[in-house]
């Protein structure tokens, strides 16, 4: 009994002592994290509108989540973030994939290549925007320089005019930006797997196509879904491009759910709405992680 309660009063020492090294971060991150969450959260259900400062910032509960989704432009963001969603992380994933296919690949130079093909991730999200304006410029853009000098088009056109080509320009120029992390994560997981199934596959008779249905797929499938996971979050909270490069515009056609909550918030100042929209696209988010963390626990279980 008396080597069992030693070793039980050491082991709440070294938890004590473990607790004690943990607070500060614990702290911090209470502070930064856990009461910004909290306070939005009860801001969501009060009347607060700064347009308004006279009136009292009465508790109406769920008055504002009603609100925004009685709000035609609420359902117009949704449809628009669902676009872009589907759109950015379904090509951002494809392209990423092939891009690491070809760079894990040997061949003279690769490692400049890989080094060179990071480089769009490094540039700040909202020098993507201001440079992707540029580029689409209807006046001096350098796509339509590029194309008119090809002779594919006969006048300028302008990109950002119609809503529809604007949602796609805003996809290409998210997808540029994010290719290379996606890449770089794919990458990592086909330099895991060896060789030497590949060549099993061939002496089986598999030919590129089946071996990489079959042996890389199933692979790197972990890692897919990791990235599935990161690159939908970051598509569903997109605001610095559409801000940069469209502001919602034209006619509310790139107005995705992150610029909708920020003119809730910040134009319209009502901060009790604009936090009830950050709120259900938190839920949202929420609710895909757990769906992704499933999927990728059950396919690394089994």
């Amino acid at each position: 009994m008396a080597n069992i309660f030693k070793i039980s009063k050491r082991q709440w020492h070294d938890a004590l002592f473990t607790a004690l090294l943990l607070l500060p971060a614990a702290i911090i991150m209470a502070v930064v994290t856990i009461y910004p969450l909290v306070r939005s959260f009860i801001i969501s259900l009060l009347q607060w509108d700064l347009t308004k400062p006279n009136v009292a910032h009465n508790f109406i509960f769920l008055d504002n989540y009603r609100y925004v989704l009685n709000d035609s432009t609420f359902w117009q963001s949704v449809r628009v973030t669902i676009i872009f969603v589907i759109g950015a992380v379904a090509l951002n994933i494809v392209l990423s994939l092939a891009i690491a296919l070809l760079l894990n690949r040997e061949f003279i130079g690769r490692n400049l290549i890989r080094m060179l093909a990071l480089l769009p991730w490094a540039v700040p999200s909202v020098v993507n925007g201001i440079m992707w304006k540029w580029i689409l410029n209807p006046s001096y853009g350098a796509l339509n320089g590029l194309l008119y000098s090809l002779g594919i088009i006969d006048k300028y056109i302008i990109w950002l005019g119609i809503p529809s080509n604007a949602l796609i320009m805003c996809i290409l120029a998210d997808v540029w930006k994010e290719t290379p992390f996606i890449m770089l994560l794919l990458l990592a997981a086909l330099q895991t797997i060896p060789k030497d199934l590949y060549e099993a596959a061939k002496v089986d008779g598999a030919n590129a196509l089946q071996a990489f249905w079959n042996v890389t797929i199933p692979l790197i499938k972990p890692t897919l879904f990791v990235a599935l996971t990161l690159r939908t979050i970051w598509a569903l909270k997109s605001f610095d491009l559409i801000y940069t490069l469209t502001a919602g515009g034209p006619s509310n056609g790139t107005n995705v759910i992150g610029f909708y909550t920020y003119i809730k918030t910040f134009i319209s100042l009502n901060l009790g709405r604009g936090s009830a929209v950050a709120y259900l696209m938190t839920g949202v988010v929420a609710i895909l992680v757990v769906i992704n963390q499933r999927a990728l626990y059950k396919e690394v279980r089994y």
